[in-house]
């Protein structure tokens, strides 16, 4: 099977820092969220994946290249133009998207997955296709059940007692719910689904295709399969995420280093003596990192590569991503800092 990372988005509501990393290469401690995709997507027999890219493409190109060194095979579709020898973002559309690079190549000649590059899941992608054959949809999306109080924010999938889908609420009132099941943005398309997608238009997956299924009474379907989806909508999400990594709960990652005492792990060539300062664990130190002695850090805590702490520095409960220095009179309480942003 195929596969298609929808990763041309500004990522509004993930400023500031989305002014400067696209969202798809938000960091998790040491990998871009898309890495996780993609070494999911490859875990199941994908090994044919595009992304669609637009705002700040170059990125995600120059990370992932041709996708060689994560086992797969990655090919990229830009939505814009050049400019006075600029790159003018114009993205057109989830669905859009999808239509753009089978227009140019009939790349989509199988069933194929399409997932949102801002999220961090461990679906079972062999059992989500096994129900999508089984029904012998058209298409299917996979579903999460959600809190009653929390619906109002997400897409609501209604559905019959078969998972047919039969309509859609865009973050109603909890009174006004037909359903706790949330759109996840992870969908599995037949090839025979593109002729409803229009071609040189922007066009949307939620709010134009998938309505139009339903319409029409097509075979669509929701797969509600538990999993985990850490969703990155908001950076108080974000922040979430990565207190959740280091305290061991996300998928498919695993902590490098050495390990210097219990919950505190180290990369190569750290200058850090942790007998000199105040450490509560869990702590992780990157790669060349200093950490002057009389410096506090209380976990969860992570010191990204090249960073330095300098002396009566007080990190606690924070992120400091990769060159970015903390004066000694700085106090990161609940912070992710970076020298190309701080939240």
């Amino acid at each position: 099977m195929k596969a298609l990372i929808l990763a041309a988005g500004r990522g509004t509501r993930v400023q500031p820092i989305t002014y400067t990393v696209p969202k798809p290469m938000i960091p998790i401690i040491n990998r871009p969220v898309m890495e996780f995709l993609v070494d999911l997507l490859r875990l199941h027999g994908v090994r044919q994946i595009m992304v669609n890219t637009s705002y700040l493409s170059n990125e995600i190109e120059s990370y992932f290249r041709d996708g060689s060194r994560f086992g797969v095979e990655i090919g990229y579709s830009f939505e814009g133009r050049l400019e006075d020898g600029k790159l003018i973002d114009e993205p057109v559309g989830s669905a859009g998207a999808i239509r753009k690079i089978h227009d140019h190549s009939g790349f989509f000649d199988e069933p194929f997955f399409v997932l949102c590059g801002d999220a961090i899941i461990d679906l079972d992608m062999t059992a989500f296709a096994r129900f999508h054959q089984q029904r012998r949809a058209l298409a299917s999306l996979a579903a999460m059940r959600v809190p009653k109080e929390a619906v109002s924010s997400y897409g609501i999938v209604v559905s019959d007692d078969s998972g047919r889908i039969e309509g859609f609420q865009e973050k109603p009132k909890p009174e006004d719910a037909r359903s706790d099941l949330a759109n996840t943005g992870i969908y599995l398309f037949q090839p025979e689904g593109l002729d409803l997608i229009p071609s040189r238009v922007t066009y949307d997956i939620g709010g134009q295709l998938f309505p139009d299924l339903v319409r029409r009474g097509l075979p669509f379907y929701a797969a509600n399969i538990p999993f985990q989806w850490l969703d990155i909508g908001q950076v108080g999400d974000y922040c979430q995420v990565l207190h959740r990594t280091m305290m061991g709960g996300t998928p498919g990652f695993t902590f490098p280093g050495r390990e210097l005492a219990p919950g505190i792990r180290v990369g190569p060539n750290v200058s850090f003596h942790p007998e000199r300062c105040t450490v509560k664990p869990p702590v992780w130190i990157g790669a060349s990192a200093t950490i002057h002695d009389g410096a506090t850090l209380l976990g969860p805590c992570y010191i990204g590569p090249g960073a330095e702490v300098l002396p009566g520095a007080h990190v606690e409960d924070s992120f400091v991503f990769d060159y970015t220095r903390v004066g000694s009179l700085a106090m990161l309480k609940g912070n992710v800092a970076s020298g190309r942003y701080c939240v």
